[in-house]
């Protein structure tokens, strides 16, 4: 059992620090039903999830089943600093009505995946407002600058002549100070994330806590082009709140080669399941479009319910292999001829004329299922099913 908890927990991982840590503390969980402490922090600088964010949660609830406290720290006083990890300029600081709007989202998406019970929601302001100048003074006594210029981005940004302000120095310290009061024995976190969680191991030691944290960072998930990380602001993402049916569909568009990425970080099922999933791939026993399916009916049913996943499913096959159309489509009102890019625009199905005049000239542009070439096209009085790739429809009536 041990050796599968292990397994397990090293799963996907980028880099661990004091594996023998985690051991120990899994043998006295397995032996003696002694429990243990992991924690990870989120700064609620965003109010929805994506399933980039997600990769932590699913190692959290991991641990979980073995044994683990999780400690879900919600930085709702560091949100007011913004972690300077990997930005090359100072982060925007949020307005206490924002954190607290996020703080309410996180914490209903993240309980999707962790088990309530075995979760301790934190803030570290209730420890970090009562800190006080004296406290804050200490705690920055116990870094040098020349430490502090040795992370990455700090050393970027100086040797770039762009501006750090001292209180981004401050952050790494304060994450590791929640360590510090939280007593943790493991924490999570980014591969982006190494200086401040190894902060907290020197400051355990330095505070003389009795013990030195565990780390374990995971990899940052990549996008839908498989390429660049998950991000919303690069339009590659799958969002936590995403609906079933464009959740499900988003998975399936994934190539295969990220598919058992996304099965490595984000599902279920175990490293043995897996393995056997692969090699029937590999021998041809399985299609990869079946073994897509199952990963997509697992992740929407999490997120939404088994009964959505699957009506998401017969939607995409409705769509996509029977090239119909969807059941429910949003409509949208014109008054007068209308110009297609303009319509295309209006009808929310493309960000720019510009670049609807690029789609349609590329064919992925469709009116009542037929594909058009013709960018000046003008749309006269009628009824009009428009349709732009394979899953973005729209309904438009010309008065």
């Amino acid at each position: 059992m041990l050796q599968e908890a292990l397994r397990e927990i090293q799963r996907g991982c980028a880099e661990i620090i004091d594996i023998e840590r985690v051991e120990n503390l899994l043998k006295a969980y397995f032996d003696e039903g002694k429990a243990f402490t992991v924690k990870a922090g989120f700064d609620p600088t965003a109010p929805d999830l994506h399933l980039g964010h997600t990769v932590l949660l699913q190692k959290m609830a991991t641990f979980q089943k073995y044994g683990a406290r999780v400690q879900f720290l919600i930085g709702d006083f560091t949100a007011a600093i913004g972690d300077p990890s990997g930005k090359s300029v100072t982060r925007k600081v949020l307005s206490s009505q924002d954190i607290e709007k996020n703080i309410a989202s996180y914490t209903t998406q993240a309980f999707k995946i962790l088990d309530e019970s075995k979760t301790d929601i934190v803030y570290n302001s209730s420890w970090l407002n009562s800190l006080g100048t004296v406290g804050m003074i200490e705690l920055a006594s116990t870094l040098t600058v020349a430490r502090m210029l040795e992370r990455d981005d700090f050393s970027k940004r100086y040797t770039a002549n762009t501006p750090i302000a001292v209180s981004e120095f401050l952050y790494p310290l304060l994450q590791g100070y929640d360590s510090v009061h939280l007593k943790s024995d493991i924490e999570i976190g980014g591969t982006d994330q190494k200086f401040n969680l190894l902060m907290g191991r020197q400051l355990q030691k330095t505070y003389d806590v009795k013990k030195q944290q565990a780390v374990l960072m995971m990899p940052i998930l990549e996008g839908l082009d498989g390429v660049q990380k998950m991000s919303k602001s690069l339009n590659n993402y799958i969002g936590v709140t995403d609906e079933a049916n464009d959740m499900y569909g988003k998975i399936l568009s994934i190539s295969d080669e990220l598919m058992w990425r996304f099965y490595e970080l984000l599902s279920t099922k175990t490293l043995d399941e897996i393995d056997t999933l692969k090699a029937g791939v590999s021998d041809g026993l399985l299609h990869p479009k079946s073994v897509k399916e199952e990963l997509a009916l697992e992740i929407t049913a999490r997120y939404h319910t088994k009964e959505l996943a699957d009506a998401a499913k017969e939607e995409f096959q409705k769509v996509h292999s029977q090239s119909q159309i969807p059941t429910e489509i949003e409509e949208f009102s014109a008054d007068g001829d209308i110009w297609i890019a303009k319509a295309l625009v209006d009808c929310n199905l493309e960000p720019s004329t510009s670049q609807a005049r690029r789609d349609i000239k590329q064919g992925a542009v469709k009116i009542n299922q037929e594909k058009i070439s013709d960018i000046e096209l003008q749309l006269t009085k009628g009824e009009y099913v428009l349709q732009v790739g394979k899953r973005k429809f729209a309904k438009l009536k010309v008065n």
